[in-house]
């Protein structure tokens, strides 16, 4: 990992009004509304369009909208893109007007007490931490909850604030500067009393292309090139559901073993299938359709080795033919390797 800086790249918004864009009906649904400020120059990347850059073959912004995925409203700061998820878009007037600017067009079509706001270019950002900073912010009573880096640096663009707060404090500004255009976050963030949250992995951003490099590679490492995939997979079909993988990772392996290596796709193909059937769906319908896929893998499995004899019948029990005059050759006794040895290891993508 490099080392961690504030977000780079100013991200451009608009100046004040009321946040009169969100429908009544809708404010208070959810606990938290999200911004994410998608904009800027990113000379550091040569300008090239930094949220759209793909990581684990997910565009950043899709990485960051999917941590934020618990949002009753999602407000994208920047020009409108396809995204993975629904988004409400915003833009600063004037252009270029800087991140604080940004940050306030995002907060004028939210509706929520709390507002979560993020960079689009936080590759290992988790829904999991977008929980602790609002659960920092509701414990602490203060005005914010911001993520601290490995350097011990607040990262104001991955938080979450009190909306009151922000519109607040930003409403003061305008009218000390007459307006927002060209000031920067800190110029918010002093006037805030902030709580603070360590999270070294989350916090890591892409400001460089080293940074980009450094991030694909880690996640191709054993402990996290299979959970990057499966989100990777359910965004790109657009599920939401989560399921047990080591259920479907051992059913892989008792159809790879008990039946024939090209089983194993199949299988889980075919439980996929069964359970988007079921009625209801979700993943007690892929857990139950795995339970009985397993069970057939294994009777299967049984059949084949003998131990699935019936009354009478002795397992293995063909009969000898032995030459006349001749005595019966005693087969050795060898251990039959137990039923998914070295399975997991074969289904893993990066197997040899």
């Amino acid at each position: 990992m490099t080392a961690q800086r504030a977000p780079g790249g100013a991200v451009s918004a608009a100046a004040h009004a009321a946040p009169t864009d969100v429908p009544p009906d809708d404010r208070h649904d959810a606990p938290y509304d999200a911004v994410v400020l998608a904009g800027g120059g990113a000379r550091r990347l040569g300008g090239a369009d930094k949220p759209g850059v793909r990581v684990g073959g997910r565009a950043l912004l899709d990485r960051v909208l999917a941590a934020c995925s618990g949002a009753g409203t999602t407000v994208v700061v920047a020009g409108p893109r396809p995204t993975a998820r629904p988004v409400v878009w915003a833009r600063e007037e004037p252009a270029g007007a800087g991140p604080l600017a940004a940050l306030d067009a995002g907060l004028r079509r939210t509706g929520a007490e709390q507002v979560v706001v993020l960079s689009a270019d936080l590759p290992f950002l988790e829904e999991a931490t977008v929980q602790s900073l609002l659960a920092a912010l509701r414990e602490s009573g203060a005005d914010g909850a911001v993520l601290r880096d490995p350097g011990g640096r607040d990262q104001p663009l991955v938080a979450a604030y009190r909306s009151a707060s922000l519109k607040r404090e930003t409403a003061l500004l305008a009218v000390e500067h007459d307006g927002l255009t060209g000031l920067p976050l800190r110029s918010l963030t002093a006037r805030l009393e902030l709580a603070r949250v360590a999270d070294p992995v989350a916090s890591f951003d892409c400001d460089t292309w080293d940074d980009i490099a450094a991030a694909r590679a880690r996640i191709r490492e054993h402990g996290h090139v299979l959970d990057e995939w499966i989100s990777a997979v359910k965004d790109e079909l657009g599920i939401e559901l989560d399921v047990d993988t080591g259920l479907l990772l051992d059913l892989a392996r008792d159809a790879a073993h008990g039946v024939a290596r090209p089983a194993a796709p199949l299988t889980t193909f075919l439980v996929g299938y069964a359970a988007a059937r079921a009625e209801g769906g979700g993943p007690e319908a892929v857990a139950e359709a795995t339970r009985k896929a397993a069970a057939l893998a294994t009777r299967w499995a049984e059949e084949g080795d003998g131990t699935d004899a019936g009354p009478g019948e002795k397992p293995d029990a063909a009969p000898a033919v032995t030459p006349p005059g001749s005595a019966p050759d005693v087969a050795p006794q060898v251990d039959r390797p137990d039923p998914g040895q070295d399975a997991r290891a074969d289904m893993r993508p990066d197997a040899g």
